[in-house]
């Protein structure tokens, strides 16, 4: 830039530069014009003549992110004072700053600001406006022009400095944290997010609290913001999920990242308006080669004085671990259904007990009535009550029969609202014959006005026939069973059985719900890791101890129905 005449004339603290040299690098006298006061204002001449067709070339309403950059790149730094070069210069002498574009020196968070400046200065507009950047904080940037030189612009900045290192310093520090982040085994989108505040502005001021019912009413409102916020750097993480190569398929529009969610978009906009510090949800992700993933997504919003044009995306595939998570609970559900059925062979004789009891009834009801038909003068009226009594046995028949067939079927799960003593009635009708021809005695304590369990009826009468059957193996013949239900005092609804056999041997107390762990000649081992795993999922707990008068108690305790999972 030498050879290039006289500076511009540039007026400090009441200190006149007009005259002044342009800096040389071999010139030993080259601080003498750059000493300035101390109260933080930074200087700059900038040479615009290369940028003249830019500026030329576009309206203000036009003007993009693009343009600012592009705009920049063409203006030269021509000279700067001692605070510009602390602020902004590289290390090492003046010469290294002078005749490098204003993009090298200039934070990029501030180069639209910057860019509107250049060109209202150089249209002869005043041009002044308030910033902050990753090295002031509220600063105040002035551009002003020199008709003598028309190519030649002065840039002063004035204000708190809220970084005290320089331009290069941080952007060294930057540059280690963008390579750590690069490289994270998470994938991760920097997005800047800095449109959607004069938006969030507007509509607070039009009286909009709730953003949700606003986004429902007003959907291209979203979608317009998914438009202007931009994925701005993506790690290599980032770019193996969406299956891309390079990094420039994804800066742009952040668009593509709630393409399969839309209802996403407006929930994460709406934790933005409502001053959340992040946002997590499972949404599907259309990938740039076409697969549909599921990705936990996570944003991370900033507050100041964080740099507000840098929020961060998290996209965590789960693909896998969700179809892991299907089989898993598929294998659980045959585990159970197989444990179910094991359990009815064991009650094969006690079930076609209560089957064959109706068929009896069936029977001898329909050949009394047809006595009563085949009398000469037919009696009607008895005819009609044993029919009705052959029909009530019928029913009684098909109900067993349901009720085995519920207990065995293959079928998901169904939470909703019951009453656990309710439930233990219903168990009792699988076991009744069990306890009959043993001669077992059975008690029975159940509480009054227990609030609702929120569970799957089949599985708790599953659990419950099995601790039953336990006791009943437990205490052979003429022994002693006793059923409890009560309060808990953490919130719950208990179960307890309590038989009066040899109890549990101490070596085996924690291990009796492992699976395949059995005691018995016969068995299986599947029974209590059943019951275990059942009761688990609805957010229960369930234990076996020996009872300090003799024989095992076992006893499970479920979440009330609205304190459940």
């Amino acid at each position: 830039m030498a050879g290039q005449g006289p500076p511009p004339d540039m007026t400090e603290a009441s200190r006149s530069f007009a005259g002044a040299e342009r800096a040389d690098p071999a010139d030993p006298g080259i601080d003498r014009l750059r000493e300035i006061d101390g109260d933080g204002t930074a200087w700059w001449a900038l040479d615009i003549s290369d940028a003249r067709a830019l500026i030329a070339a576009v309206d203000d309403g036009t003007r993009s992110v693009e343009w600012a950059s592009a705009l920049l790149a063409a203006v030269r730094i021509a000279d700067a004072d001692q605070n510009a070069l602390h602020a902004l210069g590289p290390l090492g002498a003046r010469w290294r700053m002078v005749g490098q574009p204003v993009t090298a020196c200039w934070p990029s968070e501030g180069w639209g600001d910057l860019a509107e400046l250049v060109a209202a200065a150089a249209a002869g507009r005043p041009a002044s406006r308030r910033i902050s950047t990753s090295l002031f904080d509220d600063a105040t940037i002035t551009v002003s022009g020199n008709p003598a030189r028309p190519d030649m612009l002065i840039v002063s900045l004035g204000g708190r400095v809220a970084d005290h290192r320089s331009f290069w310093l941080v952007r060294a520090s930057e540059q280690r944290y963008r390579s750590l982040i690069h490289h994270l085994p998470w994938a991760l989108l920097q997005v800047d997010a800095t449109a959607m505040a004069p938006i969030f502005e507007a509509l607070r001021c039009r009286g909009v609290t709730d953003i949700g019912a606003f986004l429902a009413a007003e959907p291209e409102v979203a979608l317009r913001s998914r438009d202007i916020v931009r994925v701005t750097d993506a790690n290599l993480k980032a770019l193996q999920v969406l299956g891309v190569e390079s990094a420039d398929r994804v800066i742009g529009s952040v668009d593509f990242v709630f393409s399969a969610s839309p209802e996403t978009a407006k929930r994460v906009i709406k934790a933005h308006f409502d001053g959340a510090r992040s946002y997590t949800e499972v949404m599907k992700l259309r990938t740039f080669d076409g697969r549909l993933r599921d990705v936990a997504l996570t944003v991370t919003y900033p507050t100041p004085p964080e740099r507000l044009d840098v929020s961060m995306l998290s996209l965590d595939d789960i693909t896998d671990r969700l179809r892991t998570d299907v089989q898993y609970r598929q294998l659980q559900a045959d585990y159970s259904r197989a444990a179910r059925i094991s359990m009815l062979g064991e009650l094969a004789t006690s079930i076609a007990h209560e089957v064959n009891q109706p068929l009896a009834a069936i029977v001898t009801n329909a050949e009394t009535s047809l006595r009563w038909l085949a009398r000469d003068e037919p009696n009607l009226a008895k005819a009609m009550q044993l029919t009705g009594r052959i029909a009530e046995s019928a029913r009684h028949a098909s109900d067993i029969v349901k009720r085995v067939r519920a207990m065995a079927a293959p079928r998901a799960a169904e939470r909703e609202a019951l009453e656990l003593n309710i439930v233990v009635f219903e168990a009792l009708a699988f076991v009744r014959h069990e306890l009959e021809t043993r001669a077992i005695d059975l008690s029975m304590r159940l509480g009054s006005s227990l609030p609702r369990v929120l569970g799957d009826r089949v599985q708790l009468q599953q659990v419950i026939v099995n601790l039953i059957l336990n006791a009943v193996q437990a205490v052979g013949t003429k022994g002693r069973i006793e059923l409890c239900t009560a309060p808990d005092p953490h919130d719950g609804v208990a179960f307890t059985v309590h038989d009066s056999g040899p109890g549990i041997a101490p070596e085996y107390l924690d291990r009796i719900f492992q699976s395949f762990f059995t005691t018995k000649d016969e068995g299986v081992g599947i029974g209590l890791a059943i019951c275990q795993s059942i009761i688990t999922a609805h957010g229960g707990t369930i234990g076996a101890a020996n009872h300090p008068d003799g024989g095992a108690r076992f006893r499970f305790v479920l979440p009330v129905a609205e304190r459940a999972p």
